[in-house]
């Protein structure tokens, strides 16, 4: 599928086509396991690694986690492409549980020599708990194991905004920029108008 270009002014304000979004991403990197911050589960929660969850299953914590903050990703993606990616061996899902109830979201995907954090994130009822910290010291525990150099992950401004803060206390650092420009999943029918309250809609 051919890409849509425009030039970018690296010095100043780009209009962009109508019906198109743009957040700025940050790239954060881990070069040591001894860098990772460490955090219990707190009680009422766990962590269980999923194998090969059901797409409904995976998008409705997606969306619940996500929705306010736009994300679309996964929304946005084909089942059959989705489902691969969840099959592929590479990809480890793991659920943050509050008893029964997925309340977490943790995605990595391995490489040759590095890990990817692909997806992370809780969903609001349990913000500040610290379950969020524990989800992620697990998921880096899980992460370095075996012949790993870095563990990566990516965060924009279609995310929590104490994201950046949350990551680089858990020993992440920042080393790239990024400007992701994508339709706008509310107009595409991917999301309702009403998530994303803080990014405009324009129609």
């Amino acid at each position: 599928m051919s890409k849509t270009t425009i030039p970018l002014d690296l010095d100043g304000y780009t209009d962009l086509p109508p019906g198109r979004i743009a957040n700025v991403v940050t790239y954060l990197e881990m070069r040591s396991a001894d860098a990772g911050a460490r955090a219990p589960i707190p009680s009422g929660f766990s962590v269980q690694r999923i194998e090969q969850p059901r797409l409904d299953a995976y998008r409705a914590l997606y969306s619940r986690i996500g929705r306010d903050w736009l994300w679309f990703s996964r929304m946005v993606m084909p089942d059959d492409v989705l489902a691969a990616r969840l099959a592929d061996p590479a990809t480890e899902i793991y659920f943050l549980l509050r008893g029964e109830e997925p309340v977490g979201l943790c995605e990595i995907r391995r490489g040759a020599d590095e890990v990817e954090i692909a997806m992370f994130g809780v969903v609001p009822e349990v913000t500040g708990t610290g379950a969020a910290k524990g989800l992620l010291s697990a998921a880096l525990q899980a992460a370095w194991q075996g012949a790993v150099g870095r563990v990566w992950l990516h965060t924009c401004t279609f995310d929590h905004p104490a994201a950046i803060h949350f990551y680089r206390k858990m020993g992440f650092v920042p080393y790239k920029f990024a400007i992701e420009v994508s339709p706008d999943p509310r107009l595409t029918g991917h999301l309702p108008e009403s998530a994303g309250p803080h990014v405009a809609l324009l129609k």
